[in-house]
This record gives structure tokens, sequence and C-alpha cells, in this order.
């Protein structure tokens, strides 16, 4: 299993715009990105460090493996 890189939610939001997400709001410090194809909507926090837990979930939830959130980085 690839180790998690430590990433801020920009950096995450750059990396899934790539996969296919757009975003498509922001509340507070929350972004929003949808996909249409197959719908998923991702609630991104805005902070500058992610946790491992939270950025393996939002992982699960786009469909993308950590290897490939390396490469898109």
């Amino acid at each position: 299993m690839t180790r998690l890189p430590v990433i801020a939610g920009r950096d995450l939001l750059r990396a899934l715009q790539q996969a296919g997400f757009q975003l498509d709001r922001q509340k507070g410090s929350h972004m929003i990105l949808f996909r249409a194809d197959p719908p998923t909507t991702l609630s991104v926090p805005d902070h500058r460090e992610l946790d491992r837990g939270t950025l393996r979930a939002l992982l699960r939830q786009a469909g993308v493996t950590p290897e490939e959130l390396t490469r898109l980085l």
C-alpha cells in the first residue's frame, strides 16, 4: 500500500480536477466538488494539511487510488 502524501486541500482540489471533478461552490472552509459521470459530490476541507484519514476517505469516495493521486499531483 502506498503511503499517502501530506497535502493541502487546494492541492487535492487541483488533483481531483484533473480526475474530472469541478468546483461547484465553497461554503466557509469547505469546497464542494461535483462530477457528472458517475454522479459524485465531495466536500473537501480547505485546510493547510489534510489528516490522513480524511484524505483516505475522500479518495475512496472519489474512486481514486493513492497511486493515482501521486500521479495527478
